[in-house]
């Protein structure tokens, strides 16, 4: 096997995309991906790597064995979420960079208040002191959903 193969074997198979599914998208033949995976196609034309580059949101430089770094980065980011996040970013110019930035501290934020907010809700309701009946549930449930004394 050649390396950029086994690059394009691996990536394919972290994304969950079947050989006919990269050839289909390629234009090629499920059996010339297993030839470029297995590297009896050594040379693929610049537009085929490019291509399979984009289809499996990597670079050409990965593929090829140019970029060792970004295999770093795959295995810590290895849902195709997190890679299209990471592609998008690095599209965007600084200052729409440093936005994202601010809004996903921002979105995080939220989220933690979200979880606070959640468990002392859930905490108001849970007694130690007594017994708890669904009569009594029912009553706390009535008061905490009764809005007309906040008008």
């Amino acid at each position: 096997m050649s390396d950029t193969g086994d690059r394009i074997k691996l990536r394919r198979k972290e994304l969950g995309i079947s050989a006919d599914v990269l050839a289909k998208k390629l234009g090629v033949s499920r059996s010339t991906i297993f030839r470029y995976e297995n590297g009896d196609i050594e040379k693929l034309p610049a537009g085929s790597l490019n291509k399979i580059a984009k289809i499996l949101s990597t670079t050409p430089a990965y593929l090829m064995g140019w970029e060792e770094s970004f295999q770093r980065l795959h295995e810590y980011c290895t849902k195709l979420s997190e890679m299209q996040i990471i592609d998008s970013f690095r599209k965007l110019n600084d200052h729409n960079k440093q936005k994202a930035i601010n809004y996903t501290k921002k979105l995080l934020s939220i989220q933690e208040m979200d979880t606070e907010q959640s468990n002392l809700l859930n905490a108001a309701h849970e007694r130690t002191d007594i017994i708890s009946t669904p009569e009594g549930q029912a009553h706390d449930d009535a008061i905490m959903d009764d809005d007309s004394g906040w008008e």
